[in-house]
């Protein structure tokens, strides 16, 4: 069992809870990304024993997390909402030279490829401009509200594995985050394994299909996630805070964000 996978697995399950921060990209900060695509699709077959000592330490983290820190989440966002969108600001920021470089953009991308990235990155920014639904609550289950709640877990969790796209934003749009987050605060179970069941399945799916892709398509695939990246700083970003302690607390958290995502992508790739 790789039981430091509990930590990492902490760091994304925060991520998850935070509207427009990535879980995707928390993994590519840590190092682990592909090998996590590889293992949620693995998992699902007949070799899932080889996987298992990854993903199980993952899980617990990310389980206990969402668990633990969703009120935790609620109320920093609450009451110090600009200063913990900064610290993730720096998270995301701070991890665009890494993938840049692991990408080798000076020497593989072509026009194209930035054309590309251009495109994809507008389109994610464009979706600030995007009013969410309605959010009503939900707190007991019919037929038609828990197929609701299913296929947003789906949409959700495909949204978590792609860098730069937040789960927990696409539950916001669709009017569910509210619903997730007191299903979480209060333990309501039946609407936590009705979300987590979507979010299961479209782990699964959208594992498979973003793996292929960035073996086929390499240079393509980078171009899209660092673009998804860069689009998700302007979904993220809460505004210019007012002068004095909110002004000054932001632009700490920001630099720890940065210094944060500067020690895990100077990590020995080994240790990851």
């Amino acid at each position: 069992m790789e039981w430091k996978n509990i930590y990492r697995g902490f760091l994304m399950g925060i991520s998850d809870l935070i509207p427009g921060v990535s879980g995707g990209t928390i993994a590519f900060i840590l190092g682990i990304y592909d090998r996590l695509l590889i293992a949620i699709s693995g998992f699902f077959s007949r070799e899932w024993k080889k996987h298992i000592g990854f993903l199980l330490p993952l899980g617990i983290g990310v389980g206990l997390t969402l668990v633990l820190f969703s009120k935790l989440i609620n109320f920093l966002l609450e009451n110090y909402e600009q200063p913990t969108q900064f610290f993730f600001l720096g998270l995301i920021i701070g991890v665009v030279p890494f993938i840049s470089k692991q990408a080798g953009v000076k020497k593989n991308f072509t026009i194209g490829h930035y054309v590309l990235l251009i495109v994809v990155g507008v389109a994610l920014a464009s979706t600030v401009f995007i009013k969410p639904a309605d959010a009503v609550i939900i707190t007991s289950l019919s037929m038609q509200n828990a197929l609701g709640l299913f296929f947003a877990g789906w949409a959700g969790s495909m949204a978590m594995l792609l860098p730069g796209v937040s789960g927990s934003f696409i539950l916001l749009l669709l009017g569910v985050y509210a619903t997730a987050i007191n299903a979480l605060s209060t333990l309501n179970l039946p609407i936590i394994v009705v979300i987590g069941a979507g979010v299961i399945v479209g782990f699964i799916a959208s594992s498979k299909i973003i793996h292929y892709l960035l073996n086929t398509y390499t240079h393509a695939m980078f171009a899209i996630i660092i673009g998804l990246i860069l689009g998700s700083v302007f979904v993220i970003y809460p505004g210019i805070p007012d002068s004095g302690t909110p002004f000054v607390m932001s632009v700490v958290a920001l630099i720890t964000g940065l210094i944060v995502a500067n020690m895990f992508n100077a990590a020995d790739p080994s240790e990851k």
